[in-house]
């Protein structure tokens, strides 16, 4: 047993640990995250549970749940969840609060800023009602993943959802910040943090640590991950085209992900003439992706820690990124090479320094695995958020058994034992 299933028994109590993980999106790095934390959390022995929207993602989510569920004793619930303030997220809560109470849950553990306000609204009314009732509370913990820390402080939307921020915080047992870049903006724009915060970076299985091989038709380069603005989609595409305008021979890219702008990318490649050096591809599993490109790029005007730069170190595949969230603390030594975000002049700059300077390029490429190996991993990241669910629990465990179940509605629900079972 390893030492993080160790600790996780010893404070099961007289039944297994119950977690349920409350996200609104179900795709991208906080989702990989998630999935990883629940596959730990089942082989150290406890019951684990997910709540997810029921509007985002495609075939490819799908096939991820699916693959997930035998991971989870308790199930998934899937559920409409509005990606703004909606008066739709009133019932939404009130399918959540019912969700977690039929769960008899001992841990709420929410994801991102939707998720985060679910989770932790509804863990303090059910907090609130156990001790009213002289029974021991709920472990509510926060992960942000970015979320509303990506708005700007001085924007009408930043100073709602900072303001929501700071009420929510009275919710909260304790933050699991996914990087240093994450306390500093919620220090920088909710305010000082008034309760504990633990940052465990997200991690690798070793097996993510073995190098991928381009193919032998590899683009030059490669763009992966969800299609929005926030991420720089259309900076890449602006800088391959800048790169073409100077380039002594074509230079080509694919762009693979998902996203309601991935309509308009497209169209701007066709209307740029570019269609013959850029195309698009669904997602896949990204080992699988990484082959399509030489080089990827990650050219994003906001992150948190995103996992695809981690992901492409750890298969030693050379990384272009720009110099946000979380992105430095990857690079360590290596941060000056990163890029200053929404600028494609200096992405099509880097990219250029790639193509000139392949042995340059590779050696960091190596430095850049080694610092992955030693500071990313898996085992790491899920023994710290076990230390955090175990600081709260001696006084939030209750005794045996679970509680029952019938049907559910609104909620398309999918595994085995699922908790989602007893609401109506």
């Amino acid at each position: 047993m390893s030492k993080s299933a160790e600790n996780s028994t010893a404070f099961e109590g007289n039944r297994r640990l119950r977690v349920i993980h409350c996200v609104r999106s179900p795709v991208g790095g906080i989702f990989r995250h998630i999935q990883d934390v629940i596959r730990y959390q089942n082989t150290a022995g406890m019951d684990v549970g997910l709540i997810c929207d029921s509007l985002t993602g495609d075939s490819f989510e799908e096939e991820q749940l699916a693959e997930l569920a035998p991971h989870m004793a308790l199930g998934v619930a899937r559920l409409p969840m509005a990606r703004h303030l909606s008066f739709s997220d009133i019932k939404a809560t009130r399918l959540i609060y019912k969700l977690l109470k039929q769960a008899d849950v001992d841990v709420i553990h929410a994801h991102g800023a939707k998720g985060g306000a679910y989770g932790r609204l509804v863990g303090h009314v059910l907090d609130a009602k156990r001790h009213k009732a002289g029974e021991p509370g709920v472990v509510t913990v926060y992960s942000p993943h970015g979320g509303s820390l990506h708005f700007d402080k001085t924007s009408i939307a930043g100073r709602l959802y900072f303001a929501l921020e700071r009420i929510m915080e009275a919710y909260t047992d304790e933050f699991v910040f996914v990087s240093r870049y994450e306390v500093d903006a919620f220090t920088s724009k909710v305010g000082q943090l008034r309760k504990p915060y633990t940052i465990a970076y997200n991690g690798l299985q070793p097996e993510e640590l073995e190098p991928v091989e381009a193919s032998e038709d590899a683009a030059d380069f490669l763009y992966a991950g969800h299609m929005r603005d926030l991420k720089g989609t259309d900076l890449f595409i602006d800088a391959i085209a800048k790169v073409n305008a100077q380039a002594s021979h074509p230079v080509s890219a694919v762009m693979v992900g998902y996203g309601d702008d991935r309509p308009r990318y497209e169209s701007d490649v066709r209307k740029r003439k570019l269609d013959h050096l850029i195309r698009f591809q669904d997602p896949a599993p990204i080992r699988d992706v990484f082959p399509l490109g030489r080089t990827l790029v990650v050219p994003s005007r906001a992150e948190s820690m995103p996992y695809i730069v981690i992901e492409a170190l750890g298969a030693r595949m050379p990384v272009i990124a720009t110099s946000v969230g979380g992105i430095p603390e990857i690079f360590a030594d290596h941060a000056t090479d990163l890029v200053p975000p929404g600028d494609s002049d200096l992405i099509a700059k880097a990219m250029v320094r790639h193509l000139e300077n392949p042995d340059a390029v590779n050696r960091r490429t190596d430095s850049l695995h080694n610092r992955i190996t030693s500071v990313f991993s898996i085992e790491r990241m899920c023994h710290l958020i076990d230390e955090v669910y175990a600081r709260h629990l001696p006084q939030a465990r209750r005794g045996n058994g679970t509680r029952s179940a019938e049907a559910v509605s609104d909620a398309s629900v999918y595994g085995k034992d699922t908790f989602a079972k007893g609401v109506q």
